[in-house]
């Protein structure tokens, strides 16, 4: 692995890290009683995790998605989280980290570390199942 292309790959994980952070934070300091802060400062990262475990995870998602679908997913993900992030600090740091995402995204297909090229399996399901059919695109 190239070292632009690990770097990249670590930055990656940086953001979904930050994209949690933005969550909880926006959250934690909604304009609520305490008790509503604290579920929202909850509930929030826990939607977009099990968003990214399903359809975004690097291994193993529930429900793969490449080509135009995952970009779709990364825009809505990554999007959601800087509109949040600039709710609860500035709308500055919100466009910050898209632009540090969409820059993260453009080099992915660069150095080819990105499944975005790959064909789309749709919404099915992976099974372990090995006496059904493959799914084909």
């Amino acid at each position: 692995m190239s070292v632009l292309k690990g770097a990249n790959l670590l930055v990656m994980f940086l953001l979904e890290l930050c994209v949690l952070g933005a969550a909880a934070w926006w959250g934690f300091t909604v304009s609520a009683p305490i008790a509503v802060r604290v579920v929202a400062g909850l509930a929030a990262p826990a939607v977009f995790i099990v968003v990214w475990a399903l359809f975004g995870a690097a291994k193993d998602p529930r429900y793969p998605q490449t080509g135009w679908r995952r970009v779709a997913l990364e825009v809505a993900w990554f999007g959601a989280a800087a509109v949040l992030l600039g709710l609860a600090w500035t709308p500055v740091a919100g466009v910050a980290m898209f632009a540090v995402w969409f820059v993260n995204g453009a080099l992915r297909l660069v150095v080819g570390s990105a499944a975005a090229l790959t064909p789309s399996r749709g919404l099915q399901p992976r099974t372990g199942n090995t006496s059904c059919a493959p799914v084909t695109g």
